[in-house]
């Protein structure tokens, strides 16, 4: 039961900026965010990445201070991602397992730099391979399953031993996510969590980032047969339960904005740890509106932002987490 007009003038709410920020149903905190850091090959170098203004790769030697200038605004954890060297780069993606990596020497960098901070890395075969798949192909190009599945469980195993806090496969494999669980547990490994790129779309929105690592000119044809096809909601939800059964700690959509329904329905129906990504297109069209006159840049930063938390997300990977961070503390 309600009251009607006039009895009730819900503009009673909006009145004073004290009175909104009481009635507010949702807040961001910079707790809600994890920020992606670019890795890049050689020393004392940040390579600023043209496709993402004000985004740069970094050296291993220089990460940690990243990672530590995050910390201290507040954000609780940073996602690596690695550029490898191209003469690194093969069919069947060796160096993935490299236990001197640049992830792997990029984890130690920021743990040595701030103990505190929590690491999530990238679990797929993209950085690594000469054709930008995630995974291993066959003579007709395609990505094998199986075969790829029984990779990304030694890559994940290679992580956590470098001390990853969370292994994220992103890759899309069926049944990656159970073996992987089963790996880690078996190498003791059991707390190292799993956060399930669960959700992933094939989407047209990833453009700024595979040139960020290096694979987007090299990528043969496109990720639509294990990517999902954006036109689906349902078989995202059959994804979710599938690697929550497998043994995922937490799960992942993205891209986000576009697919805000997705992480509701997620949250909604699962009602686990739901992340979200602000992937590198949606961080570039913010960015460009802002340099074009669209629109305020810390506006539509906040804005975007709060429409994940709205939707029902625990948390957002962002570009913009330092810049939020800084925003919400004033």
């Amino acid at each position: 039961m309600t009251a009607a007009f006039p009895a009730l003038r819900l503009r009673r709410g909006r009145t004073s900026p004290w009175i909104r920020a009481m009635l507010a149903e949702h807040r961001l905190h910079p707790s809600d965010f994890i920020l992606p850091l670019f890795i890049c090959d050689g020393q004392g170098c940040e390579e600023p990445i043209a496709a993402l203004p004000g985004v740069s790769r970094w050296t291993v030697d220089r990460i940690g201070a990243r990672a530590k200038e995050a910390w201290e605004a507040g954000i609780p954890c940073v996602a690596l991602f690695p550029n490898t060297p191209g003469n690194l780069r093969t069919i069947g993606a060796e160096e993935a397992l490299n236990p001197d990596n640049l992830i792997c020497r990029a984890v130690k960098a920021v743990k040595d730099a701030c103990p505190e901070i929590g690491v999530l890395t990238d679990v797929a075969l993209d950085p690594y391979t000469e054709h930008g798949h995630d995974g291993l192909i066959d003579s007709r190009g395609c990505v094998l399953n199986d075969e790829t599945s029984a990779m990304l469980v030694q890559q994940a195993l290679v992580q956590a031993e470098a001390g990853a806090d969370i292994v994220a496969p992103s890759d899309m494999m069926d049944g990656r996510i159970g073996a992987i669980r089963a790996a880690l547990e078996a190498a003791g490994k059991c707390d190292t969590a799993i956060m399930a790129y669960a959700a992933k779309y094939a989407s047209a929105f990833y453009g700024p980032f595979r040139d960020a690592v290096g694979s987007g000119g090299r990528l043969k044809g496109d990720k639509r047969g294990y990517q999902m096809d954006p036109a689906n909601s349902a078989e995202a939800l059959r994804e979710v339960a599938l690697d929550i059964a497998e043994g995922a700690d937490m799960v992942m959509v993205k891209p986000g904005m576009p697919y805000l329904d997705i992480v509701a329905a997620v949250r909604g129906r699962f009602e686990v740890p739901t992340f979200a990504y602000q992937v590198s297109g949606e961080y570039a069209m913010i960015e460009h509106a802002a340099a074009a006159g669209a629109g305020d840049r810390d506006a539509l930063i906040l804005e975007t932002l709060l429409a994940f938390k709205r939707a029902g997300a625990t948390g957002v990977l962002t570009y913009h987490a330092l810049d939020a961070a800084r925003l919400i503390a004033g």
